[in-house]
């Protein structure tokens, strides 16, 4: 039965989809990965049919509404992880998202709008009893924002991955080619922060 990981945030514009669409294809080099998209506006659907069929494999699928929950069973079934995108609010398609996640991940900037607004997704996956962990996203290279916003975390006693994931243009022209990151630049800094993640996360969910 495949592990669920699924990317969540209320507030737009923090990665969400982007970080999904990366760790699908980083881990398909060397697992059966399917990527659920039930966000509507379906830019990983996009990023999907751009995906060139060179790449590593990944099962595709969008659905929404009552069918969610029966294709993620279908695909846990057949496949080792599955990745979803969810809505980028709470809504009926996001609750059961996290309710089939072994883990949730919450990519925050690494400003206060966006870690207030990951409050309500931390609080769904508790109702939900999922485990769920925010991870600092888009970082800017310089300035002390990061090590601020870390230290306010862990006095919040917010769950925090030690990985970030920088603000580099590598992920953005990775993406509007269909491709993650850790396949048009494996060896840049992006995908080291990537793999670092990547290596974080299996580690938590065993």
């Amino acid at each position: 039965m495949a592990i669920v990981i699924t990317v969540a945030q209320q507030k737009g514009g923090t990665g969400k989809t982007t970080l999904a669409a990366n760790i699908a294809a980083a881990l398909a080099t060397s697992r059966r990965v399917a990527l659920l998209d039930i966000d509507p506006q379906h830019s990983l659907t996009r990023w999907n049919e751009l995906r060139p069929k060179t790449a590593a494999k990944i099962t595709f699928s969008d659905v929404s509404g009552w069918r969610v929950t029966g294709e993620l069973d279908r695909l846990k079934a057949t496949h080792d992880i599955v990745v979803i995108d969810s809505p980028p609010h709470i809504d009926t398609d996001a609750r059961l998202a996290i309710r089939g996640a072994n883990l949730v991940l919450i990519p925050v900037q690494p400003s206060a709008p966006d870690i207030w607004a990951a409050d309500g997704t931390l609080k769904l996956a508790a109702a939900e009893k999922r485990k769920a962990t925010l991870v600092l996203n888009r970082v800017p290279s310089s300035g002390k924002l990061r090590e601020t916003m870390t230290a306010q975390l862990k006095a919040d006693g917010k769950p925090l991955m030690t990985a970030t994931i920088g603000n580099r243009t590598g992920f953005a022209s990775a993406f509007a080619d269909g491709l993650a990151v850790t396949e048009t630049a494996p060896r840049s800094i992006a995908a080291n922060e990537l793999r670092a993640l990547l290596a974080e996360l299996l580690e938590m969910i065993g």
